[in-house]
């Protein structure tokens, strides 16, 4: 099963209520899940959506070491993780909320777009790219 994107934007959602990207922030002293995943895709197109996916939640478990564990240990979290549907990059509070468009490479890696940068709009309007809109955060009345 491969849970990845090629060759696709996602813009942000349509109910984001800033005007530009910004930085995500710590809560109560603690990374969040939108840091985390930030300080992972800010390196352009060097992770998959899988693997932010599975690494962020690998290191929001409290009560494991995940240096501590074997290549196979790990391999095998992989598989349980992604063996129930995951939420995907459309439901990032990157994208939902931060102002960040996330495009994908043929090779499935991923780099951060903010929502007012000139890359953003090419993006958007890249015939050669599928383009999905990320989650809205409240439903549409």
């Amino acid at each position: 099963m491969n849970d990845n994107y090629f060759e696709t934007f996602i813009a942000v959602a349509e109910d984001c209520k800033v005007a530009q990207a910004k930085v995500p922030e710590p809560r109560g002293g603690k990374p969040t899940v939108a840091m985390m995943q930030y300080e992972m895709l800010s390196k352009p197109f060097e992770h998959t959506q899988e693997e932010v996916l599975f690494e962020v939640w690998l290191a929001r478990q409290d009560n494991l070491d995940a240096t501590a564990l074997a290549e196979d240990e790990l391999v095998a979290m992989r598989e349980q993780f992604f063996a129930k549907g995951q939420p995907c990059l459309r439901a990032s509070p990157l994208t939902k909320t931060h102002g960040w468009g996330v495009i994908f490479d043929a090779d499935g890696k991923a780099a951060l777009v903010a929502m007012e940068s000139p890359d953003y709009n090419k993006h958007l309007n890249n015939p050669n790219l599928e383009v999905l809109k990320a989650m809205r955060s409240k439903r549409a009345s």
